[in-house]
């Protein structure tokens, strides 16, 4: 009997640890930035793409070389603008590329 009331009080406390975490939603928010100073395909844009992949809160990132911009798709909740742009300033050492703001629209971006 004793062992029954131990049973049912860890089952009644694993349900309320699940139960009351915080459920954060996903706040997708997409970006195009011109990045600067790129200067080939494999050695920039594809290294560029990769860290900013890596990154918490990107969700999907894209960067053409030939174009020079970087679309991105992240979680608002969890990295910004501000923090993506100053992200890729960073990149090799920080003397090598400036990420702005683009005025394009990304309409149909995946």
């Amino acid at each position: 009997m004793n062992t029954k009331k131990i049973f049912f009080a860890i089952a009644i406390a694993c349900f309320m640890i699940t139960g009351c975490k915080e459920n954060k939603e996903v706040k997708k928010e997409r970006i195009a930035l011109t990045i600067s100073g790129m200067t080939c395909e494999i050695g920039c844009a594809k290294i560029i793409q990769s860290k900013l992949s890596k990154k918490e809160g990107v969700i999907a990132a894209k960067v053409v070389f030939t174009d020079s911009i970087a679309t991105i798709e992240f979680n608002g909740n969890t990295t910004s603008k501000k923090e993506l742009i100053t992200f890729i300033d960073g990149i090799a050492g920080g003397n090598l590329y400036k990420a702005s703001e683009s005025i394009i629209k990304l309409t149909g971006y995946k």
